[in-house]
């Protein structure tokens, strides 16, 4: 079970993170913060990242070993990872239809996919 719930608090993490680290680039082109001051998109963007943290640290929290969690510190990194690209992926196909996965993309996301398979190995 405390997999599972790291790795729903991993995804809600990486949801808001995408949202923070990108968000701002479409609000830009729907022309909702294309006149905001910079200072003004990091601190909407560090909103966001709040809620983040909200869910990461949790999520590092019960997942963790030495918690009494699943999963080691190389093996939550490496399936955080896997989440962001996973979520990035969805986010970018559906929200900014100017970019295209190609080929390379596949052979990248695969290659992050054996990562996974590869650090839970004993």
């Amino acid at each position: 079970m405390k997999a599972l719930l790291t790795i729903l608090l991993l995804v809600t993490s990486n949801v808001f993170m995408t949202f923070a680290w990108y968000g701002h680039l479409k609000l830009q082109e729907m022309k909702i913060s294309d006149s905001w001051p910079l200072i003004l998109v990091i601190l909407f963007s560090w909103g966001l990242a709040f809620f983040e943290y909200c869910a990461q640290v949790p999520a590092n929290r019960i997942g963790f070993l030495g918690n009494g969690g699943p999963f080691s510190l190389i093996q939550l990194k490496v399936i955080q990872e896997v989440i962001s690209l996973t979520v990035f992926t969805v986010v970018v196909m559906c929200l900014f239809k100017g970019e295209a996965l190609q080929w390379n993309h596949f052979v990248a996301f695969g290659l992050l996919i054996l990562s996974v398979f590869f650090v839970f190995l004993k």
